[in-house]
């Protein structure tokens, strides 16, 4: 089996304005996701949510910048590492991945 990224990009400015009621129901969607991952044959090796974009530093050359290098209406929020049988099945298990206004990415991991 081939590992794939899938990554959750998302507009952070819609999970600030979230409640709590759609906080938990975005958790139960991707608990839910989690069960369709395995249900579709695939395997998830592991995935993390990310604090948001103001918490990151950016080191270009040698120089070192708080926050995202690039302004992005949509940025990224967290990934899981899945395996796949092939590039289909890691695009069928990416479809189900939930968003709130957000896109997801599906790529290969390279092997060396």
């Amino acid at each position: 089996m081939a590992e794939y990224m899938i990554l959750i990009y998302d507009a952070e400015a819609a999970w600030a304005a979230a409640g709590q009621e759609e906080f938990d129901r975005m958790l139960a969607a991707h608990g839910r996701f989690q069960e369709q991952v395995v249900e579709l044959g695939g395997k998830i090796i592991s995935s993390h949510a990310l604090q948001p974009t103001n918490t990151a530093t950016t080191i270009r050359a040698d120089v070192v910048t708080d926050g995202p290098f690039a302004e992005t209406k949509e940025a990224l929020g967290g990934y899981y590492l899945v395996e796949a049988e092939n590039l289909d099945q890691a695009l069928a298990i990416g479809k189900l991945c939930p968003t709130l206004q957000g896109s997801i990415e599906v790529r290969p991991i390279m092997v060396f």
